[in-house]
């Protein structure tokens, strides 16, 4: 297996490094009523990758802003309360005043409700999340789809899931991802039903169902990431021990070894909402200045590749 290395990750500098030269992009902040929240929007706007705009009740932030010393700095579209913010840093999502969203200091459940309703920012895709780590003991980068936002998702869904994670990894310049997907065992059994979506999600991508990325599934965990663990398998796959990507049957599973990878190898995490218009970044209340930061970088990053890859409108 992989062996432990002392490596410091270091996520922010890796994602950092990828957005020098690219133009900064307008970041609503939602409800940004904390010192930690206007401070990271603060940080991120001095690191030149957004340009942020802080979406909520003015006399809350102006506070919040006052508590970390840099009153005025950032201009501020008032709203009413935490459930309106959501609602307005969406409809600025959808009519492109703004190329992504950040959360503040309001619950999860308050901006993704506002995203997901029918005036939001659906598009044709379900949107997922995908958490993008920089693990000390593994030489690449690490995503991980879906550990927040679908619990259960059925084989349709997982498709999105695996979509929505291939453009996040072209737009971190990883032009052929290698995606695992995720069960107990490398074998298929009806009586797991997570090996017959992973074997029928490699099929889809076999019939242009899924494009841009290298799947393989279902691969045990230690089959995708580790190559010695994959050659005792007798596994013989372009993905098996190097994977980009993994894709983990529930949101259970995945919140799971996404806290794990963080608390018990120490790596850094970055989390940002795929599928929608724009891109939205979930960031922790308890997230230090540099996960924000990272946070920040990563909807810079998609927002910047969605731009370039929409068509030109002719005057």
């Amino acid at each position: 297996m992989n062996q432990p290395t002392s490596r410091k990750p270091d996520l922010l500098g890796r994602l950092g490094a990828l957005c020098k030269g690219l133009p900064t992009i307008r970041c609503a902040i939602v409800h940004p009523c904390d010192v930690e929240s206007v401070a990271g929007a603060h940080e991120a706007a001095k690191a030149g990758l957004i340009d942020p705009v802080l979406v909520g009740p003015q006399a809350r932030i102006a506070k919040a802003l006052d508590l970390a010393g840099i009153a005025g700095a950032m201009p501020i579209i008032a709203t009413e309360h935490s459930h309106a913010a959501a609602a307005r840093a969406v409809a600025m999502g959808r009519a492109g005043e703004v190329a992504a969203l950040m959360k503040g200091s309001l619950h999860t459940d308050e901006l993704m409700g506002a995203a997901v309703a029918e005036d939001g920012l659906r598009t044709a895709r379900r949107m997922s999340h995908v958490f993008v780590m920089d693990v000390p003991a593994y030489d690449r980068l690490l995503l991980i789809s879906d550990a927040a936002i679908n619990i259960g998702p059925d084989l349709d869904c997982k498709r999105d899931i695996v979509q929505n994670a291939i453009d996040l990894a072209h737009a971190l310049g990883i032009t052929a991802p290698r995606v695992a997907i995720l069960s107990a065992v490398e074998t298929v059994s009806a009586r797991i039903p997570s090996t017959v979506d992973a074997a029928a999600l490699c099929k889809m991508a076999d019939r242009g169902q899924i494009i841009g990325g290298r799947l393989d599934g279902p691969l045990a965990f230690d089959n995708a990431i580790s190559p010695e663990a994959a050659q005792q398998k007798g596994i013989v796959s372009d993905v098996a021990g190097r994977a980009d990507i993994l894709i983990v049957p529930d949101l259970e599973a995945g919140n799971m070894l996404a806290k794990q990878l963080s608390y018990f190898s120490g790596a850094d995490s970055a989390g940002i909402v795929m599928g929608a218009r724009c891109p939205i970044a979930l960031t922790s209340r308890a997230d230090p200045i540099e996960a924000r930061l990272a946070s920040a970088a990563l909807v810079s990053l998609v927002a910047v590749a969605a731009a370039k890859a929409a068509p030109a409108v002719k005057a």
